[in-house]
């Protein structure tokens, strides 16, 4: 049953809402889809207007409207309309993307184009096109999020070593000159509570700064389990010159959680116990996670024609603390005796990471004769340093065991020893070039070449093993595309791809590194379209195959086994359109034929796994609906809407073909309406009908239940 209620500490953050003076407030309106800002720097009556541009990383001087790649973005207005305020949640909205195994409730983890990372590893992405997602930094927050883009097929002949499915690039809010804010609290329901702001504004005529965060309190509809998170990233900007400009930006995260596997399902049916029953162990306390980061871009227009940026990012991050797991090995697990008795290991993780990155890139054009020549030259490297320990206790069958249909807690919990650490380094370094011909006005050829050189060492305690790899690739990339008008282009691409893997097998051996190729076909619009309809989207054919995948191995839990061969091939479609003055739709599908390529023998199961088998969490059918109706017409300032998502049926076990998760739908409404000039209102029910689902799984007894019905009231003052 969904709860929701208002206690004390809610109110007192409500009142303090209330009280406070506008100028201790904190946040910024800033546009979501755009990166050029305006620069207000004078007196009331002479002002002086400067145009600032912050560059996208990799984008050169191409629109992206020109680009033979599928873009879609979700946008600052879809995350404040939907009430989110994590980047797994805000992925949701991608058709393409799937919700893959999250660590226990500690990280994000997606596939795209039905290609995952590795399972025991979080998802990587871009954060202002730095690497963000290596390393252990708990669940993103979007109090800082301008936009996400999602830059569907492989990358690597651009952005460097990234999945052949897409790359998923954060792009932050940055400083403004004009002073604006907010602050915004919420609670809903399961006692959850946050409280977040952000401010910016001009210190002098060239130096402006910004500071967002959030605060939050969040109890669970699972029994026991809560998530508490602090988050603040300030950022600084400097006009040097009218042609030199210095961007700071960092950020600090500290994330308390219980470890979380979430429910069994035993016979496929989700019902098995309660979507609110909790199998860990609550004296485990906290996993916690600390992460900072701390990105420097340097700007300069060297003329009118050609810029140079500059970069360097530095993240590390911690993830320590216990767990108490269901046991996965069969022969070890009581419950499939006796069909109650739950045996667990105990765990402890003391994870930590370290990512220093540096970024050049010189853009501009030069004419040959006809044709324009827009190029992008580059050079990055990276010193990336990961230590993974886990300590466990594994005893036999029954030891440490919990009855799922009347669990007691507080039992004796058994020490545990070091089951292996790794210390892993990686070091790379890599060129690339682009080239994108404007041939005529309508037709552009894309060519694109990237050279990449990366070593790996990695030594595990335990076993005392050293294992070192070093390799080099070209990734090259060609593309063409044909602009039919202003509202429609089409074009086609093939790629190829790398990406190295992190951690070893149970054996201490390295993963190889993945590679991959894709095709593409796909259409852009653009503006206008269909008799003035305002339609902006894309439509995209694709193939794609990946080698060197990996899966959970059945035989050694907590360990990866290479699955071998992977292939990905759909349709995807992605549309925002104004249907009148007053109501817009967002639209997003894809079909998924995601299958191995290659027959694997499964050792615990025994039996011949086939090529052209399902990869586990990755559903055929995936689509998201969101319409907005403005308010104004029945003479409310506001808006209101609902969503609605489906996502088909998976695998839910890459080591069970049999136990696959059931499809499911979810609806929610929102209104965000004006009390005053100020004040803001804003309702979100999420999951209307209560569908009872699993949002991802590892196995049938690590499967993550979704949440149910509930609400969140936020009011929010901006200024």
């Amino acid at each position: 049953m969904t709860s929701f209620y208002i206690p004390k500490r809610a109110a007192l953050l409500l009142g303090a809402l209330f009280a406070l003076n506008p100028i201790s407030m904190l946040l910024a309106s800033e546009s979501s889809q755009s990166s050029d800002l305006a620069l207000n720097a004078a007196s009331d009556t002479d002002i002086e207007r400067l145009s600032i541009h912050y560059r996208q990383a990799y984008r050169g001087n191409v629109s992206s409207t020109e680009l033979p790649q599928a873009i879609s973005v979700l946008d600052e207005q879809l995350i404040k309309d939907a009430g989110l305020t994590r980047f797994q949640d805000v992925l949701d909205y991608s058709a393409s993307v799937a919700r893959q195994n999250n660590g226990g409730g500690l990280w994000d983890s997606f596939s795209l184009r039905g290609f995952p990372g590795n399972e025991n590893m979080p998802s990587g992405y871009l954060i202002n096109g730095f690497n963000g997602g290596r390393g252990f930094s708990g669940h993103r927050d979007l109090s800082n999020v301008a936009y996400v883009e999602i830059l569907k097929g492989p990358g690597s002949a651009l952005y460097g070593r990234s999945e052949p499915g897409g790359t998923v690039n954060i792009v932050t809010k940055k400083p403004q000159y004009e002073t604006s804010g907010y602050l915004k609290a919420s609670a809903g329901s399961f006692d959850q509570y946050r409280l977040e702001g952000d401010v910016t504004s001009g210190l002098t005529d060239n130096l402006a700064f910004r500071i967002n965060g959030a605060w939050q309190e969040y109890d669970s509809f699972r029994d026991y389990v809560f998530s508490d998170k602090k988050i603040i990233t300030p950022s600084v900007r400097w006009q040097i010159s009218d042609k030199a400009s210095l961007l700071y930006e960092m950020e600090y995260l500290k994330q308390e959680q219980l470890f979380d596997r979430g429910i069994i399902v035993l016979n496929n049916d989700i019902n098995t116990v309660p979507r609110s029953r909790y199998l860990g162990e609550p004296n485990d306390g906290a996993t916690v996670v600390n992460a900072t980061g701390h990105q420097l871009t340097y700007d300069y227009a060297l003329n009118d024609d050609w810029s140079l940026t500059a970069g360097y990012n530095y993240r590390d991050s911690s993830l320590k603390g216990y767990s108490s797991d269901a046991e996965l090995a069969k022969g070890r697990q009581s419950l499939f005796d006796d069909g109650r008795t739950l045996t667990r290991q105990h765990r402890y993780r003391d994870y930590a990471s370290e990512d220093n990155s540096l970024r050049l890139e010189l853009s501009g054009h030069v004419d040959t004769g006809f044709i324009r020549h827009n190029l992008l030259l580059s050079a990055d490297t990276y010193h990336y340093s990961l230590k993974t320990g886990l300590y466990r206790y594994r005893g036999q069958k029954g030891e440490y065991a919990i009855d799922i249909y009347a669990p007691q807690y507080g039992g004796p919990q058994p020490e545990v020893s070091l089951l292996y650490e790794n210390n892993e380094t990686q070091k790379a370094w890599g060129t690339y070039l682009q080239d994108q011909m404007d041939l005529t006005e309508k037709w552009k050829l894309h060519l694109g070449l990237r050279f990449d050189r990366y070593q790996q060492d990695i030594s595990e305690v335990v076993k005392n093993t050293l294992s070192e790899q070093a390799d080099s690739r070209v990734s090259p990339k060609v593309g063409l595309v044909y602009l039919w008008s202003d509202a429609l282009s089409f074009y086609s691409s093939y790629s190829e791809g790398f990406s190295p893997l992190s951690g070893t097998d149970f054996a201490g051996q390295p993963f190889e590194a993945e590679e991959s190729k894709s095709v593409e076909l796909g259409m852009k619009f653009h503006r206008t379209w269909l008799n003035d309809l305002a339609v902006n989207g894309s439509l995209a054919v694709f193939d794609a195959q990946k080698s060197n995948i990996l899966t959970s191995d059945p035989l050694n839990v907590g360990f990866s086994a290479t699955l071998g061969k992977a292939k990905s091939s759909g349709v995807e479609l992605d549309l925002v359109a104004e249907l009148t003055e007053a109501l817009q739709a967002k639209l997003s599908y894809a079909y998924l034929n995601t299958r191995t390529a290659n027959d694997s023998l499964n050792p615990d199961w025994g039996v011949l796994i086939p090529a052209g088998s399902p990869l586990v969490n990755v559903p055929k059918h995936t689509a998201s609906v969101m319409l907005k109706q403005d308010l104004n017409a029945f003479s409310i300032d506001g808006n209101a809407g609902f969503s609605w998502r489906y996502v088909d049926s998976r695998l839910g076990d890459s080591a069970d073909p049999s136990f696959q998760l059931p499809s499911y739908q979810l609806l929610g409404v929102f209104m965000n309406t004006h009390l005053s000039d100020n004040f803001i209102l804003g309702v979100n029910l999420d999951n209307l009908l209560d569908e009872h689902y699993i949002a991802s799984s590892y196995s049938a007894l690590w499967a993550v239940p979704g949440e149910p019905r509930n609400i969140r009231v936020s009011i929010s003052y901006e200024f």
